[in-house]
């Protein structure tokens, strides 16, 4: 994604696919143009929660070490170089990578995309800010994450909206209660968000996730009641990823049919977390 004249991103080049070794167990969907869907619901018991935590930690570890990588003059296809590596290092498998065609075992989404940005030769530039979205997948259970980091110094607008984005994550989970219709989780975020004049991105959600890379599950980060009424219950594991904007939420998709910009160009950060309902609240599952 280099810039055009406007400063605005533009596709650029994409690297060949990165090889995995043979010995790491594959996603079902991998080398097929969809996943199976999802008929053993969002619900695991103890010893699958540990499983989905374990791809949990190195999606976040991976993270971790990406985002020590980010830096003016970094391509984001070299960090996607970096957690694949890690990933597979720990005898997981890349989630992204064959997912419905996806190339690359991260997503790297720069300023004004909002999602799904593709790795390629696209150089960091002091003041940018760019999210890592990183699923693991071992032992038959996926652990999906992201973080935005800001590359050396930006704008004091655009380091409010990031901080900000991470503490409306922590709002969505602390509003996780067993017996809750999970749309308290959106209603909280959207009333953080909108104290300070915040988008808050609707059409892109966050989602069941465990054996199956998306169950079915639809977690919104807006306040969507009566909608999105379904009840929390101790063992559900989701992710929660709001996407706030310094602007609009009306988006465009690239012609790669992955690539989510906001249609107004504004700045976009996002923050997520794959967790468990429990009986007290909520356990993240994706920490280092």
């Amino acid at each position: 994604m280099p810039k055009d004249s406007a400063g605005h991103l533009v596709p650029g080049r994409i690297s060949p696919r990165r090889p995995v070794p043979q010995g790491i167990d594959r996603p079902e969907y991998v080398g097929k143009p969809n996943p199976e869907k999802n008929t053993r619901g969002d619900v695991y018991s103890p010893r699958e929660l540990e499983l989905i935590r374990e791809s949990g930690r190195i999606a976040a570890q991976a993270i971790e070490l990406v985002g020590a990588h980010i830096k003016p003059g970094v391509t984001t296809d070299e960090l996607d170089r970096i957690g694949h590596e890690f990933i597979v290092e720990h005898n997981a498998y890349p989630s992204t990578l064959g997912y419905r065609g996806y190339p690359k075992s991260l997503c790297s989404s720069l300023n004004e995309v909002i999602c799904h940005g593709i790795p390629d030769d696209t150089v960091l530039a002091e003041g940018d800010i760019v999210n890592i979205d990183i699923t693991a997948f071992k032992n038959g259970f996926h652990g999906d994450s992201n973080q935005t980091f800001v590359v050396g110094a930006a704008e004091q607008e655009v380091v409010d909206l990031v901080d900000r984005t991470r503490e409306a994550l922590n709002r969505g989970i602390k509003a996780v209660a067993p017996g809750r219709q999970v749309n308290v989780i959106g209603r909280a975020i959207e009333a953080y968000a909108k104290r300070f004049g915040y988008g808050v991105v609707r059409d892109f959600t966050g989602h069941g996730v465990g054996r199956s890379f998306h169950s079915g599950l639809i977690i919104p980060h807006y306040d969507s009641a009566p909608l999105y009424d379904t009840v929390m219950e101790p063992g559900m594991v989701f992710t929660i990823e709001p996407m706030l904007t310094l602007g609009g939420i009306a988006w465009d998709m690239w012609d790669d049919d992955w690539t989510v910009t906001t249609r107004d160009k504004s700045i976009t950060a996002q923050f997520e977390h794959t967790l468990v309902v429990t009986e007290r609240g909520a356990d993240i599952l994706t920490l280092p």
